[in-house]
């Protein structure tokens, strides 16, 4: 596997840098009123923040590849049939047992 981008000491540093200065800085709704959420004209002035961090958010997704999602799919489709074949023996083997033990008290 190629290694990711940002997991240099560098990168690391300065995204901790940046959530530590998220999280000194307090925040619009601890900031007012803790009965009330901010009003309508707050939420439209944060808007383009929140939307600049969730573009920031996605940019940090890490898709798998074609070759990686077959491979994935391939061994949940064994460990699936593995684990069918599994219980149906033991559902069998429990069911010849409770059989037999039934035949032998009912004296049938």
């Amino acid at each position: 596997m190629a290694r990711k981008s940002g997991k240099t000491p560098q990168a690391i540093r300065e995204r901790a840098a940046k959530t530590a200065a998220v999280m000194a800085s307090p925040s619009g709704a601890a900031a007012g009123d803790a009965r009330k959420g901010p009003g309508l004209i707050q939420n439209l002035r944060n808007a383009p923040k929140f939307f600049r961090e969730v573009r920031a958010e996605a940019r940090k997704i890490t898709w798998t590849s074609r070759n990686e999602t077959w491979i994935t799919s391939i061994m949940v489709a064994i460990m699936v049939v593995m684990a069918a074949l599994f219980f149906w023996v033991v559902n069998t083997i429990l069911q010849f047992a409770i059989t037999w033990l039934l035949r032998v008290t009912t004296g049938g």
